[in-house]
């Protein structure tokens, strides 16, 4: 087995790569927010949360490679490359790099022909929902909401998934500031755009759609009017990895074909 042997990764989406290219037992940390695969939770120690790591604990576990992602890590990487850790920290922040993200684990771990093939499947998914969502008669109005208070709209890569999806996210333009608090919009914004589907997925808490049915105004909109409120769970669509495709994307198209079945029904009785 050649490459890094002892892997720490502390972000979910690194573990779940790794476990789909079946080279788990280089594995020997974990973040505490990893929720794919489920059994990662029981046969990996936790040695940090998302922005926090036990940076003693994984000095202990002697690794020779951490994985990191996005600049929230950015002092966690820095303690560990001080002590004298490799680690390569990711950033992706569209579908795109998520599957550069994948290949460029797979070449990490000397893996890269169980990446190539992964990669394809993932593409060979989201060319599926393409081609599907091309014969939709009509793009509904997205408005994905991915935190409450404040309220922010959807990263780069879920406004892609929307798309591929046939959807038309409300707040593309914001999509492409990679920080939440750039994303930060208000309840009057949403309502001047008047969204026909509105997806929820609150990182970290359950989405609560009657608290968004009774916010002040919110009965204006088509997608409150018409019922077409929706949660996605965060672990499907927030977190950038395989999951996004595999389950994220797959939701997303059911919603939109939803919305478009009644669409259709209600255009032909009226």
């Amino acid at each position: 087995m050649n490459g890094p042997q002892r892997i720490v990764c502390l972000t979910t989406e690194t573990c779940e790569v790794l476990y789909l290219l079946g080279e788990q037992d280089r594995i020997v940390g974990i973040s505490g927010y990893t929720t794919r695969p489920a059994i990662a939770r029981k046969e990996k120690p936790k040695v940090g949360a998302f922005t926090s790591a036990k940076i003693d604990k994984i000095i202990e576990l002697q690794p020779d490679l951490v994985l990191t992602c996005t600049d929230l890590q950015a002092d966690i990487a820095a303690s560990l490359i001080k002590a004298g850790i490799e680690v390569h920290a990711f950033n992706q922040r569209s579908v795109t790099q998520i599957l550069q993200m994948i290949t460029t684990l797979g070449a990490l771990v000397d893996a890269s022909d169980k990446a190539a093939a992964l990669v394809a499947d993932l593409k060979l998914t989201i060319a599926g929902v393409r081609e599907s969502a091309a014969l939709l008669p009509a793009r509904p109005r997205v408005y994905f909401e991915e935190w409450d208070d404040p309220m922010i709209s959807g990263i780069r890569w879920v406004v892609e998934l929307i798309e591929i999806a046939g959807g038309s996210d409300c707040f593309a333009e914001l999509s492409i500031q990679s920080s939440a608090k750039d994303r930060v919009i208000d309840s009057e914004a949403v309502i001047a755009r008047q969204p026909d589907i509105i997806i929820g997925s609150w990182c970290g808490k359950k989405f609560q759609p009657e608290q968004v049915i009774n916010r002040p105004g919110w009965q204006s909109i088509p997608a409150v009017q018409q019922g077409a409120i929706h949660e996605i769970k965060s672990a499907d669509i927030l977190q950038p990895g395989p999951s996004v495709i595999q389950h994220g994307l797959k939701q997303v198209h059911t919603i939109i074909q939803q919305w478009s079945a009644r669409q259709a029904f209600n255009k032909h009785w009226g």
